[in-house]
């Protein structure tokens, strides 16, 4: 749709004997002093202006924008393109092929259900590490994860070809945010003619890795990016911009990692939730693009919806080195120019607040056990190890447990695992593998520790994933194959791996060894998330730290080292080697990457990403424009969300006779509601999959069966570390079933029971509620439970955005209110009056909490609803937004 253009914006810029289109924000009063990432807000508005969905009054809004204020002016972004992976993206296109059928269901054209915007998916989550330290490992797991997934890549083949301007970038090629900033952003648009910035949401939180080059983008959930897809607008405040200063320059001993932690528990602590946070100053300049990349990634960690960098000469060098053509070059930096969005390192755009750092001041650090912002300096971490391991059950002395040998003894003699043992130490993840700075000095130190006579500790399962095919090809080039590989690190494959929770299983004794003596052992990652019982069921804590630290933990063998002090091994004369004999100089790892890294290798990696190998292209695909559902599938199944749905949406109702089905604490994550690793076999999931013919070594990942909802609802809140405070000392998916006098059992039959009597549920938890990952399933699964309402003391905002776009209510305690300041214990009945309001068109502020406990005695409070935009109160009303989106379409 054409622009009304009320402020005369729309104009021509000619680059390179072209003609572009593009809307001028000179034309908008105060657009000059506004921080670079409202100024493509603000471009955004100007081009979609309809006069309804967006007028003249909300670019003034972003124009005049008061950065003082608190956020109160709801504008509609539209994102030029939609970015998925394939756990999120799966049950994306599982949804779009049931709404094809919905459609035609409501008398509409199932045509109609088509992305409108270029929507690409990277198909990265789904290998896991079976087989590690041997030559044929990248080989063989890729072999598996085919074996695994060949009906959910059935499927995917067969979207590419039923829906437009739908691509996906099969298995083995790379991790979704480094092929997206290696290949896929395109930092300015060039459409039909028409030049502007390239804005892009994603169905994975580290979205914002794009950031970097400048595109603003964030994490949403698949519920909100399938709506995005369809063209429907994401419905947003002005938020408040936080400027981060950067002087000064990292110093020899720190990394990019080491930088991105620091940042993290600053922002963390400075409190940036649902805030834009943006870099500038004169040291940005000096900024390699891999480390914006690396700030940007982190975004979710600290809490904000984007970290963003402005384009500059770095920007246009990058692009340059990965393959982008020169007339892509050119318009990126006419463009930035032309519209003031080009980095100036002596101005100060409006900023609601501010922060600074001195790049100086960055020491070695590593992040845990269970949290990214817990940030440990490295020269603490050994006592700080020793304190953290007595929340996991060692009380004294860490304990020590001969390893039980299968077959004889172990070639290296009698081992003993003991408390803080590192298990796993794996090279993953897009933070870290798209930053050669940080790769190559990992490789290097191995090489000196390899030259040095140093071994990685036997118990230590070790993983390389890069996150594209070009680490491998500079690893080639500057020789470093031979010496990870000599410590272990062979290539497993290029995904997210362990970082996701596809660490794949410990070698047998091991796992035996720490189960049966109940020890507190850790993995050690370059990865961003380390949250409870993510990484791997048999390991309590988990470390983040960078590429180089992971593997000088690797060679220590614990946790419980002092890199100072002791000795990581002796050399061939028997001379102490420590950390620092081994640690590569930084002009050194600077010299080989400049050696090594050619931009051949990424036009050569890229030049046909979407084609696939013989395994991809050999797949049986079906065809047609609707799925056809295969009834005994255990991975893709037609989602329930538009069974029996009418033209016009019922009215929204209060809430009465509401139980409690968990009572949670802080800090509850998207994983411990929808945990993406491995199926116990005696749960619910487990169980149903078990019930339907599949053998224990096929049961694959949660992640892996999002497409299956009969699996995910089981699975819901059946994280094996979620702490459900209705019972006393129980982790796992278990609550008690207050129809049956309170007995505890699974959640899943509790939420059964309930919903065959008609009893509506709530969920009480406490702060950061539905932190983590943008799992649209946290919020599909929480609906399916027959949950209608979550009263929190604070949001994530992903989370909250989710469960209102699949119709439940967030709600928050009054200011400094908590469960259990008002004496609840989650044995009470819950009713919530005055949701109805929505009805006439008003979202309520406050709603009547009245919870009834056994003893007939009341607590009553007035929650404040959390449906913070109209756009949202209309999802809502509609039982979410998919819902929405259909009865719009069908209407149209």
């Amino acid at each position: 749709m054409a622009s009304a253009d009320t402020f005369g914006a729309k104009g021509e810029l000619n680059v390179g004997g072209r003609s572009y289109e593009i809307y001028r924000l000179s034309e908008v009063e105060g657009s000059e002093s506004l921080p670079y990432s409202l100024k493509v807000l603000l471009e955004n508005l100007l081009r979609t202006e309809d006069g309804a969905n967006v007028t003249a009054d909300h670019i003034n809004a972003l124009g005049q924008w008061d950065e003082t204020a608190e956020p109160d002016t709801e504008i509609q972004f539209t994102p030029s393109r939609v970015l998925m992976q394939d756990f999120t993206g799966v049950p994306c296109i599982v949804d779009l092929a049931t709404m094809r059928e919905a459609v035609a269901d409501l008398g509409g054209n199932p045509a109609k259900i088509n992305p409108l915007a270029p929507a690409e998916l990277v198909i990265d989550h789904s290998v896991q590490i079976d087989i590690f330290g041997r030559r044929d490992a990248f080989e063989r797991n890729v072999d598996f994860e085919y074996g695994r997934n060949e009906e959910r890549y059935q499927f995917l083949r067969w979207g590419q070809t039923a829906f437009d301007d739908f691509k996906v970038v099969p298995p083995g090629t790379g991790i979704v945010h480094q092929v997206n900033i290696e290949h896929l952003a395109r930092v300015v648009f060039d459409r039909d003619g028409v030049a502007y910035p390239d804005t892009c949401v994603g169905t994975d939180s580290h979205t914002t890795m794009e950031n970097g080059l400048g595109v603003l983008g964030w994490g949403v959930g698949g519920i909100e990016a399938e709506a995005a897809m369809l063209g429907q607008p994401i419905s947003m405040l002005i938020p408040r911009v936080v400027g981060f200063k950067l002087t000064g320059e990292i110093p020899p001993a720190a990394t990019a990692t080491d930088v991105v932690l620091t940042i993290t528990q600053m922002l963390r602590e400075h409190g940036v939730v649902g805030k834009f946070v943006e870099f500038y100053g004169e040291g940005v300049s000096a900024v390699p693009l891999a480390n914006r990349a690396t700030i940007g990634n982190m975004s979710p960690e600290f809490g904000s919806t984007c970290a963003i960098f402005p384009i500059d000469d770095v920007t246009i060098d990058y692009l340059r080195l990965t393959g982008r053509s020169e007339e892509q070059l050119a318009l990126v930096e006419a463009y930035a120019k032309e519209q003031g969005m080009w980095l100036d390192g002596s101005a100060e755009p409006r900023f609601s607040e501010k922060l600074e750092l001195d790049l100086s001041t960055v020491v070695p650090s590593i992040a845990g056990p269970k949290r990214p912002q817990d940030r440990i300096v490295l020269t603490d971490a050994k006592q700080q190890f020793a304190l953290d391991v007595k929340n996991y059950g060692v009380e004294g002395d860490l304990r020590s447990a001969p390893v039980a040998a299968s077959g004889g003894e172990h070639e290296h003699g009698q081992l003993e695992l003991k408390d803080g043992a590192v298990v796993i130490s794996s090279i993953t993840s897009c933070t870290n593998t798209s930053n050669p700075s940080v790769m190559m000095a990992a490789a290097m130190l191995a090489k000196n520790a390899v030259e040095k006579g140093l071994q990685v500790k036997p118990w230590v399962k070790t993983s390389m994933a890069p996150g594209s095919q070009v680490v491998t090809d500079y690893y080639e080039k500057a020789g470093m194959w031979p010496y990870l590989e000599k410590l272990g690190y062979h290539l497993v494959g290029y995904g997210c791996t362990t970082c996701i929770g596809n660490s794949g299983p410990l070698p047998e004794e091991i796992s035996k060894t720490i189960n049966d003596n109940d020890l507190a052992v850790t993995s050690v990652l370059s990865g961003n998330r380390n949250f409870e019982g993510r990484i791997n069921p048999d390991v309590k804590m988990n470390y983040l730290a960078s590429p180089p630290l992971v593997i000088a933990y690797a060679l220590a063998g614990t946790m419980d080292f002092d890199f100072d002090t002791e000795p990581l091994g002796q050399d061939g004369e028997g001379n102490d080697v420590f950390l620092k004999d081994i640690w590569p100089a930084p002009v050194d790892v600077e010299r080989t990457i400049q050696e090594s890294i050619t931009q051949e290798m990424f036009t050569k990696g890229y030049a046909d990403v979407f084609a696939g190998d013989e395994r991809w292209k050999g797949l049986d695909t079906p065809e047609g424009d609707t799925f056809e559902w295969a009834q005994d599938s255990t991975y893709v199944r037609k989602a329930p969300y538009f069974d029996g749905m009418e033209q016009e949406p019922a009215p929204v109702e209060d809430i009465s006779g509401a139980r409690v089905l968990a009572l949670l604490g802080d800090s509850v994550t998207t994983d411990h509601i929808s945990p993406a690793g491995a199926i116990k076999a005696d749960s619910p999931a487990g169980k149903y999959l078990a019930e339907h013919g599949v053998d224990k070594k096929d049961f694959n990942s949660y992640g892996s069966r999002r497409g299956n909802h009969e699996v995910m609802i089981r699975g819901t809140f059946a994280n094996i570390r979620l702490k459900n405070l209705l019972l006393d000392g129980v982790e796992g998916g278990f609550t008690r079933n207050f129809l049956a006098d309170g007995e505890q059992t699974t959640i899943f039959e509790a939420s059964q029971a309930y919903q065959e009597a008609g009893v509506p549920l709530v969920i009480l938890a406490g702060k950061e509620y539905g932190s983590g990952s943008s799992r649209d399933w946290a919020a599909k699964g929480t609906t399916l439970l027959g949950v209608k309402a979550v009263i929190a003391e604070s949001y994530e905002r992903i989370h909250r955005s989710n469960l209102i776009g699949m119709g439940v209510v967030p709600l928050q305690f009054p200011n400094g209110d908590t469960a259990d300041s008002l004496g609840l214990d989650g044995t009470e009945t819950f009713d919530i009056a005055g949701i109805a309001e929505l009805n006439e068109g008003r979202t309520p502020k406050t709603v009547k909490v009245t919870a009834t406990k056994e003893s007939g005695e009341t607590v009553t409070f007035d929650a404040v609803v959390r449906i913070d935009t109209p756009g949202e109160a209309d999802y809502y009303r509609n039982g979410g937004i998919l819902q929405y989106v259909l009865r719009s379409l069908v209407k149209a």
